[in-house]
């Protein structure tokens, strides 16, 4: 897949129909998207977790009560005790996947540790888990349309309230989803 392709730095946005529990009302940020499948985080979904529980099981001691009291966001089925801080911090942290349009993804230590002290990104959502297909696996759901596909967009990641992110996501592209039926069916 050529990348002028890649659905990468785009959000998915599930339809009304579907069922799946990992993805229904889900928006997803697609992180990789090429030949051999894709890598997302679901940025709607939280946690039983906050951020100070995940910062105190890893030895680290946040000064800010309001970052400790921060949800976390579950990020998809695949491996859900891994955690990834999506940001827009364009320092370089000891592993960063660039995204695109000023958003990257950290799943160093080091990004945590600064969070703690007060020196971390200004926008970040911590995610634990990550959503997955294989190869042709998203390019079949989205011929189901199962998906809506709309631009990543740093403020509905970090300022649209988590309740509210799958409907704006779906309108950023002009789509009521409370217009669409909760249905799919084949002609």
């Amino acid at each position: 897949m050529d990348p002028e392709h890649s659905l990468a730095n785009h959000l998915l946005v599930a339809m009304p129909a579907m069922d799946d529990p990992n993805f229904a009302r889900g928006v997803t940020l697609l992180l990789q998207h090429d030949e051999d499948g894709a890598m997302g985080l679901v940025v709607n979904r939280l946690s039983d977790f906050t951020l100070g529980e995940v910062l105190r099981q890893m030895g680290i001691h946040p000064d800010d009560p309001a970052l400790a009291a921060r949800p976390v966001l579950l990020g998809g089925p695949v491996q859900p005790e891994r955690g990834f801080v999506l940001h827009d911090d364009a320092r370089d942290w000891g592993s960063t996947l660039r995204v695109g349009g000023g958003l990257g993804v950290t799943t160093s230590r080091d990004i945590l540790e600064a969070m703690a002290r007060g020196d971390g990104p200004a926008h970040s959502l911590l995610v634990l888990g990550y959503a997955g297909w294989g190869a042709g696996q998203l390019e079949q759901e989205l011929a189901e349309n199962a998906w809506l596909t709309v631009p990543a967009d740093a403020s509905l990641l970090f300022d649209t309230p988590l309740e509210a992110r799958w409907q704006a996501a779906a309108g950023r592209i002009g789509v009521d989803l409370g217009r669409l039926a909760d249905y799919s069916g084949r002609a």
